[in-house]
């Protein structure tokens, strides 16, 4: 049986001789997820995972909005961004969550596209299929690949490099994710409430059911974050 971290190693290994023979350069950006995936024969799901194994060996760096850049030597150590949250607890995780999420979903729903919604429930489908095939790792890289896409929709540049760090954040978290797969409906039922209302056009109606998410993924951790705002108990 061949299991999903075997396709991912291969995939690195492709990728990373690949690169070495300069089929992509320093600077050049990697063909689209859904392109490279068919070019490898592989799922987009396991893609991502084998992109993220990259960026942590500094081969490539993920640009929000724009796609997947290959780096060089030097810029390699500039590749991750991860001041500080190598040593962030789970709570650390999840307030910088609740602090950001809920704010850019309801940015996106005022200014998101037809496509890009479609692409939002691309990905929401990937969930579902990872569930009813009860594959808690695909699962996993379809969740946070839900939530990296909504990172990338948000037009304010400033945000970028904080987005960033929350994205890190967020893998920082993957193996609490994974030893939770119980859970997976939930996320995916509580991550389609945020899709309809971008949908709908909805921010505030966004900005709550992204707060309840992440309260609830707070509590199916054993966490219960103190939130000093407006929204207590969503």
């Amino acid at each position: 049986m061949i299991t999903s971290s075997t396709v991912v190693n291969s995939v690195v290994e492709k990728l990373r001789q690949a690169l070495a023979r300069g089929q992509w350069r320093s600077g050049d950006m990697l063909p689209g997820q859904r392109e490279l995936a068919e070019q490898l024969g592989i799922s987009r799901p396991s893609l991502r995972e084998a992109v993220t194994v990259l960026e942590t060996l500094g081969l490539v760096r993920s640009m929000p909005g724009k796609g997947v850049q290959v780096l060089d030597a030097d810029a390699a150590e500039t590749a991750m961004p991860q001041s500080g949250v190598a040593e962030a607890s789970l709570e650390d995780v999840l307030q910088l969550r609740y602090t950001l999420e809920p704010f850019i979903v309801g940015l996106v729903a005022q200014s998101i596209s037809s496509k890009e919604i479609g692409q939002l429930r691309l990905t929401l489908m990937d969930m579902r299929e990872a569930l009813e095939a009860e594959d808690s790792e695909a699962g996993v890289n379809a969740y946070i690949a839900f939530h990296e896409e909504l990172f990338t929709l948000t037009a304010n540049p400033i945000f970028q490099s904080v987005v960033q760090q929350t994205s890190n954040a967020l893998k920082q978290s993957a193996a609490v994710l994974r030893n939770s797969p119980e859970h997976l409906a939930a996320r995916l039922e509580e991550n389609e409430a945020v899709v309809r209302a971008i949908r709908n056009k909805n921010s505030a109606q966004a900005s709550a059911q992204m707060r309840h998410h992440i309260l609830q993924e707070g509590r199916r951790m054993g966490i219960e974050l103190n939130i000093p705002d407006d929204h207590p108990g969503n």
